[in-house]
């Protein structure tokens, strides 16, 4: 079954790309088709899926690979991976839908839209290293292709800046893995293999050179400060598709490598770590809050704010080595809070990027001094930026406030000087707030009149991700029941 999610998208972009007879309407209902039969598919697996205790995986799969050097294609899903699989398969679906009117080499844009998709699942669903880092390199070329060729502005340096910061930071990861594999006994690039053994348990000097290795290269992809400065040119100069993209899926790449790489398989090196980690999430938190009040373009604002969220699952994952031998169950809630933060945003940004991407439509310009009182000529529009903008902020009732409650919940109770970073939520607020009053209230002037309220297909590709993330905020025990067990045993590993 997971090999057929991840490789259906990749085999029609394939014949996507290959076949330029394919008409444009064709092209983009074929997306479309492909994208919600992919949502079925991963629906199938969480309904069939049930807990498979600790390290290990359920709808597993594995083929001998690269035997001389113990790689194989070995997939998996468990209580960490299952969550971001579903939230990737909704977002791709949402990017469908939204794209059905583009006119711009649609044919192509579903194609490499498609190979994106499948690269994403694959790394959600990866057993093995080598593996992982195929999948993770392929996202990279994805988008590279994707900021070029459909992005404004100025595109091709914004999308040069991405690859060479994000391969370069591949290039870091590849260089942890290669010490995980060297280190291990026997030597393999298994993941749960890897997990079992922690191959370098004790050694405090060369698991920490493997583990910064690790961590510089997600924290690229993440992107924590300082390895952010490639995010807000990537995002202001891309298209709307590859904005929701990056920031809904790319961005958790970097933090699911965390909690299915660094933490389990270098758990001593973590802990020597810890407090590193937390500052830097600490920093993230409040530099991207700050930086993203002081924007004046809603979707440079939108890209800061990422690294503001981004921050607090830092924060949360490096609290995990902190805390005391008699605090399991605060450790089990920060992993669980990061987790859910991780789909939370992954729902919310995509569907505010997607939002923007309206204006850039519109009136070809994200500047939010070029726009007054909005929401009387496009009431449906101002009504759906103002939920994804409380869902953003936190407000209860969303996904935002499960997520950060448990990662403030789980961080605090354990390393108090945490509570510094919950100022990060008072300046996100202010910066939303301030975004709504600017644009959207006031008298009409400047590019709102005449300006076109939302149309069916960004109405029914931005609606369902808010209402996701309303649904996990009202009702989020379907989720946590998935992500809670994962959790727990992570934060076992860490501290055991």
């Amino acid at each position: 079954m997971l090999s057929l999610i991840v490789f259906l998208p990749l085999a029609v972009a394939a014949v996507l790309a290959a076949a330029p007879a394919i008409g444009p309407t064709v092209g983009r209902w074929i997306w479309v088709a492909v994208s919600a039969a992919e949502l079925v598919l991963v629906g199938v697996v969480w309904a069939g899926y049930e807990d498979p205790g600790p390290s290990g995986l359920a709808f597993e799969e594995r083929v001998p690979w690269i035997p001389g050097v113990n790689s194989s294609y070995h997939v998996g899903v468990d209580g960490l991976s299952l969550p971001l699989l579903a939230m990737t398969a909704v977002v791709f679906l949402a990017c469908a839908v939204y794209a059905l009117r583009d006119s711009d080499r649609p044919r192509v844009q579903a194609a490499l839209f498609l190979f994106l998709q499948g690269v994403s699942l694959g790394l959600f669903v990866a057993a093995d290293l080598i593996l992982f880092f195929v999948f993770f390199d392929l996202s990279i070329v994805g988008m590279y292709f994707v900021i070029a060729g459909w992005g404004h502005g100025n595109a091709a340096r914004s999308a040069l800046k991405f690859f060479l910061y994000t391969f370069l930071g591949s290039l870091a990861l590849l260089l942890g893995f290669i010490g995980l594999y060297v280190a291990a006994e026997p030597h393999t690039f298994d993941i749960p293999e890897l997990v079992a053994a922690a191959p370098l348990e004790g050694s405090t000097f060369t698991g920490g050179l493997v583990l910064a290795a690790v961590l510089v290269g997600l924290a690229v992809k993440t992107p924590t400060v300082p390895f952010h400065t490639w995010l807000p040119p990537a995002h202001t100069d891309a298209p709307a598709l590859g904005s929701a993209v990056l920031a809904g899926v790319l961005l958790k790449m970097g933090t699911y490598g965390f909690v299915r790489i660094a933490m389990p398989m270098l758990p001593d090196a973590w802990r020597a770590w810890a407090w590193v980690i937390v500052v830097i999430g600490i920093i993230s938190v409040l530099y991207g809050a700050f930086v993203a009040l002081a924007q004046t373009d809603l979707k440079r604002m939108i890209a800061y704010t990422s690294v503001n969220h981004m921050g607090y699952i830092v924060l949360a994952l490096g609290a995990v080595g902190l805390l005391a031998d008699d605090a399991a169950q605060a450790r089990s809630v920060a992993v669980t809070g990061a987790m859910v933060q991780m789909v939370s945003h992954g729902l919310i940004t995509a569907a505010l990027f997607l939002l923007a991407g309206v204006m850039q439509d519109r009136s070809g310009t994200y500047d939010m001094g070029s726009y007054g009182g909005l929401a009387a000529p496009a009431p449906r529009y101002a009504a759906l930026f103002a939920v994804g903008a409380f869902a953003s902020l936190g407000l209860p009732g969303f996904s935002g406030f499960i997520a950060e409650f448990q990662i403030f919940a789980g961080s605090i109770a354990l390393a108090p000087v945490t509570a510094v970073a919950l100022l990060g939520i008072l300046v996100t607020a202010a910066l939303f707030l301030r975004a709504l009053q600017r644009v959207f209230t006031g008298p009409v002037e400047g590019r709102s009149p005449g300006f076109a309220d939302l149309r069916p297909r960004e109405l029914w590709s931005v609606g369902p991700l808010l209402g996701l993330s309303l649904l996990i905020g009202v009702l989020p025990r379907f989720l946590l029941e998935v992500i809670e067990p994962a959790a727990s045993a992570l934060a076992t590993l860490v501290r055991s």
